[in-house]
């Protein structure tokens, strides 16, 4: 690592050194090159003395799957197979929203929960909860305001994924991104995969029903259903790492996403190999929708699957402190991934490091 980012480094450390921190990676790209790739703590909730957390550590980093998601279906919108503007039930007949396709990327289609309460074993049930999500009337007039559409999200991309192109969004994100890109992340884990998973742990135990909010509320609807998203028996058994939950489940190490916004932030080519054009990049990354969301309850900048920031960064923060972004203006790509269900007062400080070694 270049000596000038020695305290971005030292910061990661600290972290560790005081419990703020039991076990997460960063890595950062500047300039279009790597130069910072951390690991520390333990991937197991056994305490310091678990078993260490390695490079090819995968932790859910929850919503920071959701550009990823996004990313699969702009693809087919790349190559002209889906139109933005064209309404869902084009793709999807039995589609009853009439939302476009672009309302769906933006989180203002109206589908911020699954309508049916379900158990957790339906997180494995993808054709249940995608024809739950057909047959919902939307709660309001598609692009008129938004609200972050929590877990339904990677099921509305992912089904129409699977409408044109044929594949389940994890076969089309291995095949189509992961592979030629060389990230290190995915969906629907096998075996082989689950194995190297550091498991989730809390900050708080009160940390659920925090993040919940008030019964009955956006949020918690969004957030509750179906049941086990934020419950660890849920999060660290084999069921949800083999499901296919792409809003809240993919399985990532910081230096994969951090190498996905690279590519992203060098117009869509990475190691010489081009995944979408810069056109698409442009559009990706523009903000779609500037207002209240309901279910964040506060204002937010929506693009086609990302936040956009008031410095000019997009990318997506995750529940429990996960986080990955390309910020244009200082030419960075940031990611950090935890198995510390907290606050992202952690990236905060790095971020704030690193702004001041730029």
């Amino acid at each position: 690592m270049h000596a000038r980012f020695n305290p971005v480094r030292d910061c990661f450390h600290d972290l560790l050194a005081s419990g703020r921190e039991s076990g997460a990676s960063l890595a950062v790209w500047y300039d279009g090159q790597p130069v910072v790739d951390l690991v520390g703590g333990s991937r197991s909730s056994d305490g310091p003395d678990g078993e260490p957390w390695r490079a090819d550590t995968l932790v859910n980093v929850y919503s920071v799957g959701k550009p990823v998601a996004a990313l699969c279906l702009l693809i087919l919108v790349d190559r002209g197979q889906v139109d933005l503007d064209a309404p869902v039930d084009r793709y999807w007949p039995e589609f009853r929203t009439p939302a476009t396709i672009r309302h769906l990327l933006s989180h203002t289609a109206g589908l911020p929960a699954f309508p049916v309460p379900r158990p957790a074993a339906a997180i494995a049930d993808w054709a249940l909860l995608a024809g739950d999500l057909a047959a919902a009337d939307p709660e309001w007039t598609p692009g008129t305001i938004a609200g972050e559409h929590a877990w339904t999200y990677g099921h509305l991309t992912g089904e129409l994924v699977r409408r044109v192109d044929g594949r389940p969004l994890s076969r089309f994100l291995a095949e189509e991104i992961t592979g030629h890109w060389q990230l290190d992340f995915g969906l629907g884990l096998a075996e082989s995969d689950q194995r190297r998973c550091a498991d989730l742990r809390y900050g708080d135990p009160r940390w659920p029903t925090r993040k919940l909010g008030e019964p009955g509320s956006p949020r918690a609807r969004a957030m509750g259903n179906p049941a086990g998203g934020l419950d660890l028996a849920v999060l660290n058994s084999p069921l949800w790492r083999g499901a296919e939950m792409p809003a809240v489940n993919l399985h990532a190490t910081a230096s994969g996403l951090a190498r996905l916004y690279a590519g992203l932030l060098a117009g869509g080519v990475l190691d010489g190999v081009r995944l979408v054009s810069p056109e698409l990049v442009a559009e990706a990354a523009r903000v779609q929708y500037d207002g209240p969301d309901l279910v964040l309850d506060r204002q937010v900048r929506w693009t086609l699957g990302m936040q956009w920031e008031p410095d000019g960064s997009w990318g997506m923060g995750g529940i429990g402190g996960s986080s990955a972004w390309a910020d244009p203006e200082r030419g960075y790509a940031f990611a950090y991934a935890t198995a510390l269900l907290a606050e992202h007062d952690r990236v905060d400080e790095l971020a704030e490091v690193l702004h001041s070694v730029l």
